[in-house]
């Protein structure tokens, strides 16, 4: 108990310290990411995995907390799935290349011998989706990191609940991390997470709960599972509805995620951080609670149906960015480029 407050804190810390050492780095190496006209430096994400990885690794090294050889296969595949995120961020890469890499880690870490090879392949699918999910989350200010976190806690709570100790500990310390790098995050953000974070969180948290969930009844699985990315997933069904009902190009880059309707509808970009954040806890909670046999398995359907009334609510928005002034702050290094 006492290791996994010392890790958690060390993991919240050293991640805000990086994210802001590494800021000047990024601005000058120009993998930064532009919102509202100001370029975010893409920092956070190798602080987030640097900071898990170096935290769950001192553990595992000094016996205090071993993570064992899955856990440690599964962190060692985030860390792949991380270096084509920063690949990513560094130069322009085309999506299949994101997607095949990440089907290639996730494949090395769904325990096949416990979900079958049919059901071990919608799992990699899934992890998949998950993780290019969250990086796609992670256009607005403090939304990624905010959901991640919630989700992290979530999924560490069913791993606790099936005595799985170094996995709870492993998402303990990744929800801290991600914490340490909201507090650059939160709008007006000072740094992002980019690919390298995004898809990092993304699938440790869904091959964290598909390991946690293997053996169980697939039904009631997916029904969890569901409800713990339940933003991620309506995110990415908005997307995909909102795109293709306009006839746009689907991973042509427009203001067709929740987080943009929410603005339009007025809240700021604080306000839809807590939203969705609180709407990602409503998730969490109810898978949490299907996991631990408290509430029926379709508890998970209502968190479903709700996420696609939301969407279907959403879509009736009319699509464009929300109008604001630029500040005065962001026209001045415009204007000089620009003479």
């Amino acid at each position: 108990m006492l290791y996994g407050i010392l890790a958690a804190t060390s993991a919240l810390l050293l991640a805000a310290v990086l994210t802001a050492v590494l800021r000047t780095a990024a601005l000058r190496l120009g993998i930064v990411d532009r919102r509202w006209r100001r370029p975010v430096p893409l920092s956070g994400g190798v602080a987030v995995v640097a900071a898990t990885c170096g935290v769950a690794f001192v553990g595992d090294w000094r016996g205090v907390t071993p993570l064992g050889p899955d856990v440690g296969r599964l962190l060692l595949a985030g860390a792949g799935v991380a270096l084509l995120g920063l690949v990513a961020d560094v130069r322009r890469v085309k999506a299949r290349f994101l997607v095949g890499g990440t089907a290639v880690a996730a494949a090395c870490v769904v325990p096949y011998e416990e979900t079958g090879v049919l059901a071990g392949m919608l799992a990699v699918g899934w992890i998949v989706f998950v993780a290019l999910g969250f990086k796609a989350l992670d256009h607005a200010d403090g939304l990624a990191g905010t959901v991640g976190v919630v989700t992290a806690f979530g999924a560490g709570a069913c791993a606790a609940a099936e005595v799985m100790d170094g996995l709870a500990v492993l998402l303990s310390v990744l929800a801290a991390a991600l914490t340490g790098f909201l507090m650059h995050n939160w709008h007006p953000a000072r740094a992002g997470l980019g690919a390298c974070g995004a898809l990092f969180t993304g699938f440790v948290l869904a091959s964290a709960a598909v390991t946690t969930r293997a053996g169980q009844e697939l039904g009631s699985s997916a029904g969890v599972l569901s409800a713990l990315t339940a933003v991620v997933s309506a995110d990415v069904l908005f997307v995909v509805l909102a795109r293709g009902l306009s006839g746009r190009p689907l991973l042509r880059a427009a203001p067709d995620h929740l987080a943009h309707r929410l603005r339009r509808l007025g809240l700021t970009a604080q306000g839809v951080a807590v939203v969705l954040g609180a709407a990602a806890f409503g998730g969490v909670l109810v898978a949490v609670l299907v996991h631990l046999g408290w509430i029926a398995a379709t508890g998970a359907l209502w968190v479903a149906g709700g996420a696609l009334l939301v969407v279907l609510a959403l879509l009736r928005v009319k699509c464009g960015s929300p109008q604001r002034p630029v500040s005065t702050q962001v026209r001045a290094p415009l204007r000089v480029r620009n003479g």
